[in-house]
């Protein structure tokens, strides 16, 4: 068997399909230092700044949100899939703060998918991700293409989509 065959390909991407996220525990020190180095903002960098009393104190910043999602996403199933990356994010939704103590957890599932036309070989998987807290809150919700290998080319007109 060869290593492609023990990779997900756009084949095992049926729409449904589901991939658990986390847990990850997030703490004042990371969100700080993230902040620090891509998003300095006063209500990442120090909770008790006059700009964080409308936040309630110290938040992440929403890129380290997204940061955490992929870090879940790649250890769950990105780096053991034919993905050949993402041309984008068509929707990203920050609904609660993150807060330090907090853990993610989260499910990304296959919204759609489709042979791709003008790239042999190739599939594009529509993800939907929605990450929470330890309390069952929404904290953030993403949605975007991925373009995925087939694993068995010659079969791509068998593969009805979506």
């Amino acid at each position: 068997m060869s290593g492609n065959e023990q990779m997900l390909a756009f084949e095992d991407m049926t729409v449904g399909r589901q991939f658990a996220l986390g847990p990850r525990t997030v703490s004042a020190a990371e969100i700080v230092a993230f902040a620090a180095e891509f998003d300095p903002q006063p209500f990442h960098l120090d909770g008790d700044s006059q700009q964080a009393q409308f936040t309630g104190g110290l938040i992440a910043s929403g890129w380290h949100i997204c940061s955490l999602f992929m870090a879940m996403a790649c250890e769950v199933f990105v780096l053991n899939s034919l993905s050949e990356g993402a041309p984008g994010v068509d929707e990203v939704r920050w609904m609660k703060p993150l807060r330090p103590g907090d853990t993610l957890s989260g499910v990304v599932t296959v919204g759609e998918r489709r042979v791709s036309h003008s790239r042999p070989g190739r599939g594009f998987v529509y993800f939907d991700a929605v990450l929470n807290n330890q309390k069952g809150e929404t904290i953030a919700t993403m949605r975007y293409p991925a373009m995925v290998r087939l694993r068995d080319p010659d079969n791509a007109s068998a593969e009805t989509g979506a």
